[in-house]
């Protein structure tokens, strides 16, 4: 088990959510539902995102996501990019650098696991090119990061 887990409050969305992230990330699986009652309805999920667990709960109306707190996917290709990016997206909002909202309202970082390294370029004129090309995306391209 892990030390420290994700915790996500949703209205009623628990198991649409874990349902929906299992299915667009590998090695994922739901571990555990849990009900109020035999019959009742979904209290909690437990899933896993490639690998790393997370604990979803219908919370009720007064919970909400806020975009102070995100989930960081890092991408190795575009294509990967592009895949979450389209699949999380779908129902939610797409907004600046690499964020968008999914359509449960969780804030996510959709990023090429080189961004860091093009930001932080020992060649500060690179860098600060590599930064002026993200703040004009959407979703993050690669090629346009690593040509600028």
């Amino acid at each position: 088990m892990q030390k420290i887990t994700t915790f996500l409050t949703y209205n009623d969305q628990a198991e649409e959510a874990a349902t929906l992230y299992t299915a667009i990330f590998k090695d994922s699986k739901i571990i555990r539902v849990t009900r109020s009652g035999p019959a009742g309805p979904v209290m909690s999920v437990v899933f896993q995102l490639d690998g790393q667990e997370f604990y979803a709960l219908n919370g009720g109306t007064h919970f909400t996501f806020s975009p102070g707190i995100s989930l960081f996917v890092h991408c190795d290709t575009q294509a990967e990019l592009d895949e979450y990016w389209e699949k999380l997206s779908e129902g939610g909002a797409k907004g600046q650098c690499g964020w968008l909202t999914d359509k449960f309202g969780v804030s996510w970082q959709i990023v090429p696991s080189r961004l860091g390294e093009l930001l932080g370029n020992k060649d500060p004129e690179k860098a600060k090119r590599a930064m002026q090309a993200m703040l004009k995306m959407t979703k993050l391209d690669i090629a346009a990061l690593e040509a600028a």
